[in-house]
């Protein structure tokens, strides 16, 4: 019995589920959120499929996915939303040693767009109690 078929139908099934897998994080490792203990917190139930998040890391590289973005790119893409969903939420991941005008020019770009439902990202406790953020 020929087994090169089923050898072939088995390989385009691994190489389909490799391709469409979605992983659980797409965020950034190297931004350490700051300290918020009374804001909202988020689930997966009660966020918005159509938020975007918006990544600021402390040296100003802007990003989408960990992918990096220019800001030029970020208004292309701000602008391309909202011709297609109206106003969505956008939720800004930013480091806590980010100056506030890299923040500034991400939120700028939002408002710029009609964008005006802005977050901000916090971990509400440490996983470990008194643990020190890194430097």
């Amino acid at each position: 019995m020929d087994m090169t078929p089923m050898i072939d139908v088995t390989f385009q099934l691994i190489i389909f589920f490799v391709v469409t897998i979605k992983f659980t994080e797409n965020a950034n490792p190297d931004i350490v959120l700051e300290d918020g203990k009374h804001g909202e917190i988020i689930t997966a139930e009660n966020q918005s499929k159509q938020t975007f998040t918006i990544e600021v890391s402390h040296k100003g590289r802007v990003s989408i996915n960990n992918a990096t973005c220019t800001m030029a790119r970020l208004e292309e893409l701000v602008k391309y939303r909202y011709s297609r969903y109206g106003s969505f939420p956008v939720m800004i991941r930013a480091d806590y040693r980010t100056p506030h005008d890299y923040v500034r020019r991400v939120m700028d770009v939002c408002t710029r767009n009609g964008v005006w439902r802005v977050g901000f990202l916090a971990v509400q406790e440490r996983k470990v109690k008194n643990a020190p953020r890194p430097k």
